[in-house]
């Protein structure tokens, strides 16, 4: 007998689907159905149902005034707001890092870096936001900080889709990367040059997602 506990599916729909919207699989300002989304994702329409509500509660999703469902679309000071807290919680997840750092989680880095270059140089948006994702991420957990941790993942989640629709129209030529500066002092134990690295990448991300379309280059 399998004494694996199964999860339970609402568990895996509301994983799955903050998943697709960190990532940017949905527009901002896109209406999502429950049945439309139980299809995609061959799903019951009760644990969407279920995540749909979790995610609007989160704010990650919009509930309007006819009960329709949407991915929020952010004005300026909504991610004003965002980075104004991306560039304090990222950074101290940063520096609580560099204190559990080790040898086997800086290779692990350095590979998962390698594979965002790659999509950089291919232009593939996909797969730079997945390994941009998976980069950040294996830092910040490192922090051993819950709280800070969801908080900047609630964070993410909101910001992705306006960060896809950047990258879809502008490509990837211009994204940010500080990860060299990042990973050195990482390996250098250097706690406020690895802060000060990451609040460099995500002024960057700000620059970018923030400017006006006539000056995005």
């Amino acid at each position: 007998m399998n004494s694996q506990t199964k999860i339970p599916e609402h568990l895996t729909v509301y994983s799955q689907l903050k998943e697709m919207i960190l990532l940017g699989r949905f527009a901002p300002g896109q209406a999502l159905t429950i049945f439309g989304l139980a299809e995609e994702m061959g799903a019951g329409t009760t644990p969407v149902r279920e995540a749909l509500r979790r995610l609007t509660a989160e704010h990650a999703l919009t509930s309007l005034e006819n009960r329709r469902i949407i991915v929020p679309e952010l004005s300026e000071k909504d991610i004003s707001d965002i980075y104004f807290l991306r560039l304090i919680v990222e950074p101290e997840l940063t520096r609580q890092s560099t204190k559990n750092m080790t040898d086997t989680k800086i290779d692990q880095l350095r590979r998962i870096d390698a594979q965002i270059n790659e999509a950089l140089d291919h232009g593939d948006v996909v797969a730079y936001l997945e390994g941009n994702n998976r980069f950040h991420f294996a830092i910040y957990e490192t922090a051993q900080s819950q709280v800070l941790f969801q908080t900047a993942r609630s964070l993410w989640v909101q910001i992705g889709p306006s960060l896809r629709i950047v990258c879809g129209r502008y490509g990837t030529a211009n994204m940010p990367d500080k990860h060299s500066e990042l990973l050195d002092a990482l390996s250098r134990g250097d706690e406020n040059a690895a802060a000060q690295a990451m609040r460099d990448d995500l002024a960057q991300s700000h620059l970018l997602i923030s400017a006006p379309p006539a000056h995005r280059i």
